[in-house]
């Protein structure tokens, strides 16, 4: 139960229902936008990003899994720091740290200043968006409540759908030629709109019986995350050394005394960070599994599709983010969908429909790669990622509904905390791991269509001048030369392989660019693989679900 603690009594008109709620709606809508945006347009602005810092491709994973990752880490405690503080102030410091937090990525000057500024974004973004959540229930009626929440998917519709066109179109625009910066620069008016919006329109919230924050628990999630993320990121780059395994087991014990240390304050009838009787209820430990596979499988693909469009292909980010639209599309039909009607008549049904058709399409999308080859353009990517966007869309509309069916009233809070931090936590890890098996896969996949192609390349080298008895060699330093190349971690840096043979011929640079974009599309097909393994898993743990969601969260959502 929450009283209002109203800094300005006058704007309430009612004790219930308060007076400025839809302005107020449209500043909790400002700042979902921005979490929206950020975490869509790195995937395009990435591979710019990298040219202009320099550093490897792993600094391309962790602009999307820092973010992630701390916004999962966030998530857990940000709606009881509203609780204990007020949802205003709390909202209010989480836009202004947000905003500022924006204006220092898009300054940063190494890559290590933009992966901390990511992060920074990520925990001040889970501060805020809870508290927009929470006001909303309590400035609106039951009866206005279903219309509140039911403006929050056409917003993240169009945001969905925008976002990586408009990174791509500020980053080929290169207004006032700050290029990939503007994509985070664009956040300081919304930030600056969300801020003197909550001082002017929002109320503040508070318990009545505030519940103590659990920062031992925090801390522990924290360093957990961190110890299995972080060797998955950069375990390839530095060869698998010893530590990275050790990293790994130490995260698994870590989470492990998370778990013992949860239990132990609920034995003492503390605030614990997550219920732990939530994780002895079968829907929520197989909501968890599902949120976890599912969202690293979407958000993971989504990364490599990035390498395969602007590293294989050489598209721009425009072009590339124009490429994408289809599926935006398709996620916003797919959402219409389930909000008319089938999400209440089909339950959890409709959350399997929407994965197996996600199952199809990245078949469609992998046969699409794999049989057009070098002559793809964006507009054979259309039927699969477009029937991808509607599966993905029908199956993300009630999964949350159907999850928190399963748990008690009393522990929603606590579910719905830690089912969006999964989601967030799903995302890091699926970058991560995606991420990483693309490039693992990339050289042998370059060295493969070499061998296959030595006739061709014979051709090549004689048109090129190369007498007979050269060309074995020549063919086998062209050879570890793109291997070497398409193994380096940074690319910036030439291979000793690649040194010393002096400029190539055209024909011979043309052949090794096709070599190289038939890697990248074996790279993509086989790590399209690996999705669908993750997303047939959570196709058969979804049946640990409840069946429909309950009448009254149908309702709210």
């Amino acid at each position: 139960m929450t009283t209002n603690t109203v800094q300005n009594p006058a704007r309430l008109a009612t004790a219930s229902v308060y007076r400025y709620r839809w302005v107020a709606l449209f500043v909790i809508l400002s700042v979902e936008v921005m979490d929206l945006l950020d975490a869509l347009v790195t995937n395009i602005a990435g591979p710019s990003i990298r040219l202009e810092l320099g550093g490897s491709y792993s600094l391309i994973q962790w602009l999307g899994a820092a973010y992630t990752l701390a916004m999962a880490i966030g998530l857990l405690t940000g709606g009881r720091l509203g609780d204990i503080y007020g949802r205003r102030r709390m909202f209010l410091i989480g836009a202004a740290g947000f905003t500022l937090a924006s204006l220092a990525c898009g300054l940063a000057q190494s890559p290590t200043q933009l992966i901390v500024g990511r992060a920074v974004q990520g925990l001040f973004g889970a501060v805020m968006l809870p508290q927009g959540l929470g006001m909303i229930k309590q400035m609106f009626s039951a009866s206005e409540q279903a219309k509140a929440f039911g403006a929050f998917g056409p917003v993240m519709g169009l945001s969905s759908v925008g976002g990586p066109i408009l990174a791509g179109w500020l980053v080929d625009a290169d207004y006032f030629d700050a290029g990939w910066r503007m994509i985070f620069f664009i956040n300081l008016p919304l930030g600056l709109f969300a801020v003197f919006g909550a001082i002017r329109f929002l109320p503040e919230f508070k318990s009545d019986k505030a519940p103590r924050l659990d920062v031992l628990g925090v801390l522990l999630a924290a360093v957990g995350a961190f110890l299995l993320l972080y060797p998955l990121v950069q375990g390839r780059e530095l060869d698998w050394p010893v530590w990275c395994f050790v990293l790994l087991a130490a995260g698994v014990i870590v989470f492990g005394l998370f778990a013992i240390y949860e239990t132990g304050r609920e034995r003492r009838r503390l605030d614990p960070l997550v219920t732990p009787s939530l994780f002895r209820k079968r829907a929520f430990s197989g909501g968890l599994a599902v949120g976890l596979v599912f969202f690293a499988a979407l958000i993971g693909t989504g990364l490599v599709v990035t390498f395969y469009l602007q590293i294989g292909l050489g598209y721009a980010p425009l072009k590339a983010g124009l490429t994408t639209l289809p599926q935006a599309l398709g996620t916003v039909a797919g959402f219409v969908a389930a909000g008319a009607g089938l999400a209440e008549k089909l339950g959890r049904k409709l959350l399997l429909i929407g994965t197996a058709v996600m199952i199809v399409a990245t078949v469609g999308f992998a046969l699409t790669v794999r049989l057009v080859g070098d002559g793809i353009t964006p507009y054979h990517f259309i039927p699969a990622t477009a029937l991808l966007g509607v599966g993905m869309g029908l199956a993300m509309a009630p999964f949350f509904n159907i999850v928190l069916a399963g748990v008690d009233h009393e522990e929603t809070g606590s579910a719905s905390g830690a089912l969006t931090s999964v989601q967030q936590l799903g995302g890091a890890f699926g970058i991560a791991v995606l991420g990483t098996i693309f490039f693992a896969i990339l050289p042998g996949q370059v060295v493969s269509h070499v061998d296959g192609s030595t006739a061709e390349l014979r051709t090549v080298l004689t048109t090129s001048g190369v007498p007979s008895d050269a060309q074995p060699a020549v063919i086998a330093g062209l050879r570890d030369c793109l291997r070497d190349r398409t193994a380096q971690d940074d690319p910036d840096v030439v291979p000793a392989s690649c040194e010393g043979a002096g400029a190539p011929s055209p024909e011979i640079q043309a052949y090794g660019g096709a070599q190289v974009r038939a890697g990248f599309q074996d790279a993509t097909v086989w790590t399209t693989g690996v999705t669908l393994v993750l997303l047939m898993l959570a196709f058969g743990l979804a049946f640990l679900l409840p069946k429909k969601a309950r009448p009254e969260d149908a309702a709210a959502h």
